[in-house]
């Protein structure tokens, strides 16, 4: 609501000018209030000149119709400026967008008239000569960026068959339009996952059929299906099928259709990843999507490709998608114990891990669970993730286990017992020892064992681990990212030696710090691959404009 009515009267008698303009000025004001209130990001100045300037139905440009920086302003009578820090246009007043988005009589087909403008551009024979290769827009074809980028969006929010015939004439020979390379070099910076395609220079290969599927549309999926016979399961120039696109962006729609064709494989893993289409469904948090592919005869629901670094399963409990866990764990061919490739971590490990105690009781209620096994790198078990990471729920459940083990060592010579203690968690630390049946007041039984040797350096573990970062981690410490050294608590008293004297009792407040005062940090782990994973599953999606039309 724009504030009392003094406001939406100035609006509503502005508006009523500007409509009463002579000539093409009272077009021109509407198509700028439209194009400043519907588009995805805020246009520049030369974009917004040239997005007026096309006229639907050319076969190229006409400078002579773009207008002026001046005449944009006159005809929307101040009710639109550009604002002076980033040289793009916005509404005068946030108040201004509410009443506008009030009168439905106002715009027409907002989201289809965009799509067919973009459309149109990318269409004109100037824009389809430019070389493939190009990594960015020529100056004198501002539109071009916000065009590749944004039509499909635009058509999502509105169809009209127009805009399908020329989205098809786009798609039909799109391994060779820029505006295929632009939008490509768009997702990869925006999702953070950093692949060879960012590294390259050249031409890619990304066809219709790909960029149909990347779009998620399923009325062009269909029509481009039906252009020429196609090799769905074609991998593009980042060994991504169609199926997978889809998939890792949510597409339910065109993922059903996909599937729908005779010689579709849905296991056909892509990249370096070695990711399934339904193992990025999982990673992503997309339950429709995960859902379709376990209804899908011939579906692996382990995600083991060809191949497949990542179980569904353990993407679905370390990212914290507890639907999707659910939905795995009611089937009894998905195998609760398969790990992951990369750091070798079971799905219970990486809900410990994560602190979800819902994905842990739904992994525990299974017969066919192990609850003891220890990852692959550093040898913890599920317990000593709790231990260490401090989750008194999840230690509870895992100790009221009868088969739970407390005496599992992991690679440096530590219990869950001395792991609890090292980071002050006396409660833990207490539980295992009384489950363990070791509670005395005499001193800690673990404590009589040989100190752990010191932790390594990180750059020595990753050497272990030949991960293959042969880059020198300067990011910030990430709470999704395992640490190369046990994850230090907030809470922790600072300097507790590990597996030194019995266990305190949980009120101690003061303990004498033997620990060197300059000793580093942990750093996070610094595998790219795991970094990229927690980008696609992480990146936030905050469309800036309503997508009424």
């Amino acid at each position: 609501m724009t504030q009392g009515n003094g406001l939406s009267d100035a609006y509503a008698a502005t508006l009523a000018r500007l409509k009463a303009q002579k000539g093409n000025k009272s077009l021109l004001g509407l198509k700028v209030l439209m194009w400043v209130l519907y588009s995805e990001r805020p246009l520049a100045v030369e974009e917004l000149r040239h997005a007026l300037g096309v006229e639907l139905g050319s076969i190229d440009l006409d400078h002579e119709n773009i207008p002026a920086l001046r005449t944009i302003l006159a005809s929307s009578l101040g009710l639109v400026t550009v604002e002076a820090s980033s040289s793009t246009f916005r509404l005068v007043h946030f108040t201004l967008q509410e009443h506008l988005l009030s009168d439905s009589t106002l715009f027409h087909s907002s989201h289809s008239t965009i799509a067919e403008v973009c459309l149109t551009y990318l269409n004109f024979r100037c824009v389809r000569d430019l070389s493939p290769a190009l990594d960015s827009a020529p100056a004198t074809m501002p539109l071009l960026e916000y065009a590749s980028f944004y039509w499909g969006e635009h058509t999502r929010k509105g169809m009209t068959e127009n805009v399908k015939i020329l989205a098809l004439k786009l798609l039909d020979k799109f391994n060779e339009h820029i505006s295929a390379h632009l939008m490509l070099l768009h997702h990869e910076v925006t999702s953070g996952f950093i692949t060879t395609f960012l590294l390259s220079r050249g031409p890619i290969i990304f066809t219709g059929l790909h960029g149909a599927a990347f779009l998620g549309i399923v009325e062009i999926l269909a029509a481009v299906l039906e252009m020429k016979e196609w090799d769905v399961n074609a991998k593009d120039g980042l060994s991504y099928t169609p199926l997978i696109w889809a998939a890792l962006r949510g597409h339910e729609g065109v993922v059903k259709a996909l599937l729908e064709q005779k010689d579709i494989n849905p296991n056909l893993a892509g990249h370096e990843s070695g990711l399934t289409p339904l193992s990025l469904a999982a990673l992503k948090g997309h339950e429709a999507v995960v859902k379709v592919f376990l209804d899908q005869e011939g579906v692996n629901p382990n995600g083991v490709g060809t191949p497949s670094r990542e179980p569904p399963l353990v993407l679905a409990s370390f990212f914290g998608h507890a639907g999707i866990a659910k939905m795995l764990l009611e089937r009894e061919d998905v195998n609760p114990n398969w790990a992951s490739s990369v750091l070798g971590l079971a799905p219970l490990s990486a809900a410990v891990f994560q602190s979800l105690e819902g994905v842990v009781k739904m992994l525990l209620e299974r017969e066919d669970i192990n609850p003891n096994l220890a990852d692959t790198l550093f040898g913890y078990t599920p317990l000593s993730y709790a231990a260490m990471r401090g989750h008194e729920g999840i230690a509870k459940m895992l100790l009221e286990r009868n088969d739970i083990r407390t005496d599992i060592r992991d690679k440096e010579n530590q219990t869950p017992l001395s792991l609890a203690l090292s980071r002050g968690h006396h409660k833990i630390a207490r539980m295992i020892s009384e489950r363990a049946g070791t509670m005395s007041n005499t001193a800690d039984p673990i404590s009589q064992a040989p100190l752990p040797p010191p932790a390594q350096h990180m750059e020595e573990r990753v050497a272990e681990t030949q991960l293959g970062d042969d880059h020198p981690n300067t990011h910030t410490a990430d709470p999704i990212i395992p640490p190369t050294s046990p994850p230090e608590d907030p809470n922790t008293p600072k300097g507790v030696p590990d597996c030194q004297g019995s266990i305190p009792n949980s009120t101690d407040s003061t303990i004498p710090s033997t620990e060197p005062s300059n000793s580093p940090r942990p750093r996070p782990w610094p595998s790219k691959f795991w970094h990229s994973l927690r980008k696609i599953a992480t990146r936030p999606k905050t469309p800036r404009q309503p997508s009424r039309s």
